[in-house]
C-alpha cells in the first residue's frame, strides 16, 4: 500500500485544495479502505475562503486557456493520457484500495480515463459549427462554439476517477477550466489524479489551475459551488436526491447542469435469447463492482417459458462467484464501500420479503476472518413484482429482481410475440429512472420493437449486450430521474461550450429578414 501511495506522490496527510498550488486548512478527512477497514491516509479539506480562492484562480486560468488553439489544448490532454498510461497500475491499485473494486475493474477505470483523453485529443480538431444560407443577398450565416468558462465537477465514490476524466478531458479541449469536488469516501484518488494533471500542465507550459481541486464539506464547497455564478456549468454524478438539489440551486440562477443520477436497469430475456450469453451478461451487470454501478443490472424481465431455466443458471453462476479481497487475482466481487451500504442492502431485502417477494439465493453478510473489517455480502437473487416499492427504488447493492412476463410457451404467432414484447417493455419502462437497458434475443422483430420509438425509454439501449460497461465513444446518460445529462463521447462536448450564431453582411445594402421594410 505504501509503495502505491508513494508512487503517486501521496503523503500520510495530503492537502485537498489545488489552484496551481497545494493547500488546505480545513477539517482532516481520514480515509479507510473498505477491504479491511484499514486507514490509508488523510486529506486536509479546504475552507470556504479557500474555495473562493480556487474559483478565482480557475477563472483566471480560463481566460488564458480559452485563447489557446484547440489542437494545442488537445495536445495537453493527449499528454495527460500518456501520463495516466504510465501510472495505470498504481492508480488502478489505489482505486481498489480506496473504493473496493477488484483489481481488473480498478485498472479498467483508469483505462477509461486514458480512452477519453485519446477521444478528446481527436475531438480538439473537430469542434465543428454549421454554415447556413441566408435569405438576404450578400449575407453569410454560420455558427461557432466558444469556451464556456469554469466547470464544476461533482463525482461519486463508485467511479472515483473516470467521471472526472469524462468531464475534464472534454472541458479542457473545449477551452474550459474545471474544479473537482470528489466524493468524501474517495479523496485520495482525486489528489493523485490532479497531481498527474499538474505535472503534465507544468511540462506543457500551461496554467495547472485549469485542473483545480476543492475537497471540502457540503457547507464549505458543495453548496457554494452550486450557487456560484462564476461557474456556469455543474456536472454532478450521484443520487437522485443530489440531482434534485443541483437542479434546484443551479436552475434558480439559470446556470447549466449535467446530471448523471440513479439507474434501475433491466435486461429483458426473451424466449429467443441465447441463455449462455444472457447469463454471463446478467452476472457481470449485477455482481460487478458489488452492484455499485449506476448501470448495474437491477431487474431481469424474463419470459415465463424460460424463467425456471434462467433462474437455475443464474443461481449456479452466483454460487461460483469468488468473493473476497479485491486485490486477489481470482476475486470477482469485493466489498461494499462501507457498513452503511451493507445496512441499506439488508433493509431492502427485509422490505422485499415484507412486500411479498422471495429471496432465491444469497443476500447474507459474510463474517469469517477473511472478511473481517469489510462489508462483504453474497449477491442476492430474488423473485419480485415490478410494482413493489422496493423494486421501484434503486438499492446501490448486488440485489437482482427476477420479474416474469408473457405466456408459458414461446409465442407461436407474430401478434402474440409483439404483444408480449410490449408487455416486457412496459415493465422495463415503468420505473422512475431511465439510464441503461438491454434485451437478449435472436428474433429481429423483438430487437427492433425494443429499439423503436415505442421501445426502451432509457438513454442506453443494448441488444445482446448487458446494461453495464459502456464505451466512451457514445454519449453516456439517461432520462427521467436519471437526469437527462450526457457525458463522454458523441456530441456531448457541446454542453461544455456556448453556441454563437453569426451573420456577416458583405454587401453595401441593409436588407432586413422576413421581407420587413423600415426606410427612414
Amino acid at each position: 500500500m505504501r509503495d502505491v501511495l508513494a508512487s503517486l506522490g501521496l503523503a500520510d496527510v495530503n492537502p485537498g485544495g489545488f489552484d496551481g498550488e497545494w493547500f488546505g486548512s480545513g477539517p482532516v478527512l481520514e480515509v479507510t479502505s473498505p477491504i479491511r477497514g484499514e486507514r490509508i491516509g488523510a486529506v486536509r479539506q479546504v475552507t470556504r475562503g479557500e474555495y473562493d480562492r480556487i474559483v478565482d484562480r480557475a477563472a483566471q486560468a480560463f481566460h488564458s486557456w480559452r485563447m489557446t488553439p484547440a489542437p494545442q489544448r488537445g495536445e495537453v490532454v493527449r499528454r495527460l493520457g500518456d501520463a495516466l498510461r504510465a501510472k495505470k497500475k498504481a492508480l488502478g491499485a489505489l482505486v481498489t484500495l480506496e473504493m473496493g473494486k477488484i483489481a481488473a475493474e480498478g485498472e479498467g477505470e483508469v483505462q477509461e480515463m486514458i480512452d477519453i483523453c485519446d477521444f478528446a485529443c481527436g475531438l480538439s480538431r473537430q469542434l465543428y459549427g454549421l454554415t447556413m444560407h441566408s435569405e438576404r443577398p450578400r449575407h453569410r450565416m454560420y455558427e461557432q462554439w466558444h469556451p464556456l468558462g469554469v466547470v464544476g465537477i461533482i463525482s461519486a465514490f463508485n467511479f472515483p476517477v473516470a467521471v472526472w476524466a469524462w468531464n475534464s478531458a472534454l472541458a479542457a479541449v473545449c477551452g474550459d477550466a474545471t474544479i473537482w469536488k470528489p466524493a468524501p469516501k474517495t479523496p485520495l484518488t482525486a489528489v493523485a489524479s490532479i497531481r498527474i494533471a499538474e505535472a503534465v500542465c507544468r511540462e506543457s507550459g500551461v496554467d495547472p489551475a485549469i485542473f483545480s481541486l476543492a475537497m471540502g464539506t457540503v457547507e464549505d464547497v458543495g453548496e457554494p459551488m452550486l450557487a456560484d455564478r462564476r461557474i456556469p456549468l455543474i456536472s454532478a454524478t450521484g443520487s437522485c436526491r443530489l440531482g434534485y438539489r443541483v437542479a434546484e440551486v443551479v436552475g434558480k440562477r439559470l446556470g447549466r447542469s449535467i446530471l448523471e443520477l440513479g439507474g434501475n436497469n433491466a435486461i429483458i430475456v426473451t424466449s429467443y435469447a441465447d441463455l449462455d450469453l444472457a447469463t454471463r451478461a446478467i452476472v457481470f451487470g449485477a455482481v460487478g463492482t458489488a452492484g455499485q454501478r449506476c448501470t448495474s443490472t437491477r431487474r431481469v424481465i424474463v419470459h415465463r417459458s424460460i424463467e425456471k431455466e434462467l433462474t437455475r443458471r443464474l443461481i449456479a453462476a452466483y454460487r461460483s462467484v469468488r468473493i473476497g479481497d479485491p486485490r486477489a487475482a481470482d476475486t470477482l466481487m469485493g466489498p461494499l464501500v462501507g457498513p452503511d451500504s451493507l445496512r441499506v442492502m439488508q433493509a431492502a431485502i427485509a422490505e422485499l420479503r415484507h412486500q411479498g417477494g422471495e429471496v432465491r439465493y444469497g443476500g447474507e453478510p459474510l463474517t469469517g476472518p477473511e472478511y473481517a473489517g469489510g462489508a462483504y455480502v453474497t449477491p442476492c437473487i430474488a423473485s419480485a413484482r415490478n410494482d413493489m416499492q422496493v423494486v421501484q427504488q434503486e438499492t446501490f447493492a448486488p440485489i437482482l429482481y427476477l420479474i416474469p412476463y408473457g405466456g408459458a410457451a414461446r409465442p407461436a404467432d407474430h401478434d402474440t410475440l409483439v404483444r408480449e414484447m410490449h408487455e416486457a417493455i412496459g415493465i422495463q419502462n415503468d420505473v422512475p429512472q431511465g439510464l441503461s437497458s438491454a434485451i437478449f434475443t435472436h428474433h429481429v422483430v423483438e430487437a427492433e420493437e425494443f429499439l423503436a420509438h415505442s421501445g426502451s425509454d432509457c438513454g442506453i439501449a443494448n441488444v445482446n449486450i448487458g446494461t453495464s460497461g459502456a464505451e466512451i465513444g457514445g454519449a453516456f446518460g439517461g432520462e427521467k430521474e436519471t437526469g437527462g445529462g450526457r457525458e463522454s463521447g458523441s456530441d456531448a462536448w457541446r454542453q461544455y461550450m456556448r453556441r454563437q450564431t453569426n451573420t456577416l453582411n458583405w454587401g453595401f445594402a441593409l436588407p432586413l429578414a422576413q421581407g420587413i421594410r423600415f426606410d427612414v
